[in-house]
Formats: structure tokens, C-alpha cells, sequence
């Protein structure tokens, strides 16, 4: 292990390198400081070498302020410390700098968790020549943490394997390693899994992944949203509806239907303003959390609406212009009618009459934003007593749905004359009002 006295001052060479690397970074020099890193033999032992560069005055000054063993506990430090977040350097032996009072100019240490500072490496291919990282497949090594990856490497051989195959990321995890150590089904699967994992999976994600035999995706994504979930300050109005023993299943359907709690917490508070029977599982966990949060969304505006007589107002107003737009879509030339429905209200009415949710589910809402217009197929000599009922879309020009009493099919005379009979000539007249 090394101490202070074993620390050989920059040689020429690697002086001469430092500065070419500082030249090819900033062809333009500054008074700011940089720092690199090479690595050198001290006392037979492996050691990173952080060295601080700056100009001034059009002079170029460089210095050892860093050194770490690959064996040590700490870290030697000179002329460098850490205030309000970041590395200052002082440069007062150098001449350029007044004051030294806030650091020792000889060296010291600290504990070896600190002063890992990112710089770009001098001389990485020195640490191949050592006989014990021979192998070590250090050249492979993407990142700036080099010597914690040796330090595993000495201890976990499989961590050359993770390197080679293209999971340097996780080549520094003891969690990898030593499932990689104990298991060599675990190897395989990585090595199987290595073009599908990405760096940021959680390394929890991965082993749980391989054990349960279960998409890495999935089981990151979940994890994912659980730290969120589970993190204090998010979701505590949510948190507060649901049980211990319901969060793990809301989990689960949240990942599943891909949407985040925020999305579900808007859908259960307009259930709640709907008084619906949250307790019922298609209403707590609906098949299709999309379409039904819309639709639930939908349905609290208008409720809201309905509630809020200048809000009502607005409704019917928007609902009885949309009507007024499209009057020429109705259509009365043959056995059967058709008409376009003048208010919420008669909407209501004919889903009360012919028992669909034509009244509610947002269907007022989608009307007054025009994106699909309700219509009224009635018998002609019936005209005033609910029959069929069809959506419309008028951008799509297409009927969307077409039901008779509870949601029934209509009869295929009906159906012939809303296809083939009203559909063409609706599709006709839309052009007029649309130019």
C-alpha cells in the first residue's frame, strides 16, 4: 500500500502526452482548470494519478493534486478541496495565486470515497502491461471508474465476462457478480439477454427478471414506478385510498395498462363526483383505463356542467349550434327518418327510452367538440318514439355505432337503409357544410 513518500513526481514523457491530450481538448486555452488522469507503478502498486492544468499568462502549468491505489483505503490529496460542490485548486507555489491559507501545499489524505473526479484517461493501455490485469479486458472498460472495476475484477473473475459481452455497465455491481459467481445459468441468460438489456436497468430488475422468467421491460417498468410510488412525497391522496394490501395490485394494473397514477387518481376522483361503485372491480380496475378514463372524464364535465348553470348554458348553447351546423344531414324520404339530436337532454331521453348510455358517457361532450354527431332513426309514421340510434363521425365520414333497444342489432332493413340509403347521402352533404 502506498504512502505519500512513494509518489514520483509527472515524468517528462507523460507530461508531453498530458499536454498534447489538453491541446486536442482545448485548442483554445483559457484561464480555467482541467484535469486528466494517467497511471503509474508506485511502490509496485497499480495508482491513478489526477493531475490539474490551466493556463495563464500564456503559460501552462500542470500538477499532481489527486492519487488513488488500487489496494489503498484513501486517497492522497495536494493543493485541492471540495467547497460548496465543487474541486478548487490552488496555485500559490505555482506563483500564480496570493492566498494558500486554505490548503496544505504538502500531501495529505482523505477517506478514498472521495476526490473521484471525471477526466479524461492519458495512458489507459499502461494498466494491460501488468501482468494481473492482462486479462481483465480493461481495454473493453467504457468508464471513468477504472479502478473499482480492478478491485472487482481481482475478486470476481466473471466481471472480464461481463465486459466482453458488452455489460460494462454492470461489470461493478457485487449484486451481478456474485449471482454471476453462484449461478452459471445466470451467465448464460445475461449473455442471451445482452442486445435487450439496457444500461439504466436496475440491477434488482435484472435478477428479478432471470428469476421469475419474466420480460426485463416489464419487470424494470414496474420497478420503475414503484420507487416513484413509493417515494413519500408522490401519490399520497392515491396512497390514501388503497390499502397495503391494494397498492401491490393498483401497481401491477397501472404498469399493465401503462398510464401513471396521476391519470388515475383524475379518473377516480370523477367516478367519485359520479358516485360510482368504486368497490366493483370493473369500475376500480376497467379493462380499457384509456377508453374509460375518457369516458368517465367526459361524463364529470358534463355532470359538472349540469351542475353549474352557466356551465349548462355554454353545454346547450355548443350542443344547439353543432345541431344547427350539421341540420342538413337529416333525412325523411323514405320509410324511415332521420334526425340529429338537438340537446343534451334529448340525448338523455333516448338513452333512458331505449336503455343504452347514449345519455351518458361523454356523448353530449363529443357532440359540442364535433368530434361524432348523434342521430335519431325513427319509423316515419313514428316520428316522435325513439327507434335506432347511430353515432356519426365527421371527420371519419363513417357511422361508428348503430344500436337499437338495449344495445341490440337493428333489423338489416334498417341497417341497409343507414349504410346504404342515409350514409352516401350524408357523406354528400357534409362536403357543403365542411367547405
Amino acid at each position: 500500500m502506498i504512502t505519500e513518500k512513494n509518489i514520483r513526481p509527472i515524468p517528462k514523457y507523460m507530461l508531453n502526452r498530458i499536454r498534447q491530450l489538453d491541446r486536442n481538448e482545448f485548442p483554445q486555452p483559457d484561464g480555467h482548470k482541467r484535469f486528466y488522469k494517467y497511471y503509474a507503478l508506485f511502490n509496485r502498486e497499480l495508482c491513478e494519478v489526477i493531475v490539474a492544468v490551466r493556463h495563464y499568462r500564456k503559460q501552462w502549468y500542470c500538477k499532481q493534486v489527486v492519487v488513488h491505489g488500487v489496494h489503498s483505503n484513501k486517497v492522497y490529496i495536494q493543493d485541492i478541496g471540495w467547497i460548496r460542490g465543487f474541486y478548487v485548486v490552488g496555485w500559490y507555489r505555482e506563483g500564480i495565486s496570493k492566498y494558500e491559507h486554505w490548503y496544505d501545499c504538502d500531501w495529505g489524505y482523505n477517506d478514498e470515497k472521495y476526490f473521484h473526479i471525471y477526466a479524461p484517461i492519458v495512458n489507459k493501455e499502461f494498466i494491460a502491461t501488468l501482468p494481473e490485469y492482462k486479462y481483465s479486458a480493461v481495454d473493453l472498460y467504457i468508464y471513468n471508474d477504472i479502478l473499482k472495476y480492478l478491485r472487482l475484477y481481482e475478486q470476481y473473475q466473471k466481471a472480464e465476462y461481463l465486459v466482453k459481452a458488452g455489460l460494462a455497465q454492470y461489470a461493478t455491481s457485487k449484486m451481478i457478480l456474485r449471482q454471476c459467481a453462484k449461478d452459471k445459468q445466470f451467465c448464460k441468460w445475461l449473455y442471451q439477454n445482452r442486445f435487450v438489456i439496457k444500461p439504466y436497468y436496475y440491477v434488482s430488475s435484472l435478477i428479478k427478471a432471470y428469476k421469475q422468467k419474466r420480460s426485463i421491460e416489464e419487470v424494470y417498468q414496474f420497478d420503475t414506478f414503484k420507487k416513484s410510488f413509493d417515494h413519500p412525497d408522490n401519490f399520497r391522496e392515491l396512497k390514501e385510498k388503497f390499502t397495503d394490501a391494494d397498492r401491490q395490485k393498483l401497481l401491477v394494473y397501472l404498469v399493465k395498462q401503462q398510464i401513471d397514477g396521476y391519470s388515475y387518481l383524475d379518473y377516480l376522483h370523477a367516478c367519485e363526483y359520479l358516485h360510482l361503485d368504486m368497490s366493483l372491480e370493473r369500475n376500480r380496475y376497467p379493462h380499457d383505463f384509456k377508453r374509460w378514463h375518457d369516458i368517465r372524464i367526459d361524463e364529470y364535465h358534463s355532470a359538472k356542467a349540469l351542475a353549474d348553470k352557466k356551465a349548462r348554458r355554454q353545454l346547450y348553447n355548443k350542443f344547439r349550434k353543432v345541431a344547427e351546423k350539421y341540420l342538413g344531414l337529416q333525412h325523411n324520404k323514405t320509410d324511415f327518418a332521420i334526425v340529429i339530436a338537438k340537446s343534451p337532454a334529448e340525448l338523455v331521453q333516448e338513452g333512458d327510452a331505449l336503455h343504452h348510455c347514449v345519455g351518458r358517457m361523454g356523448y353530449d361532450q363529443k357532440f359540442a367538440r364535433e368530434e361524432s354527431l348523434i342521430f335519431f332513426v325513427r319509423q316515419k309514421d313514428q316520428i316522435e318514439t325513439p327507434f335506432v340510434t347511430l353515432e356519426y363521425s365527421p371527420t371519419q365520414h363513417k357511422v361508428l355505432q348503430c344500436y337499437a333497444d338495449h344495445d341490440s342489432k337493428p333489423a338489416d332493413k334498417v341497417l341497409d337503409f343507414v349504410n346504404k340509403i342515409w350514409l352516401p347521402y350524408a357523406n354528400r352533404k357534409i362536403k357543403k357544410v365542411c367547405a
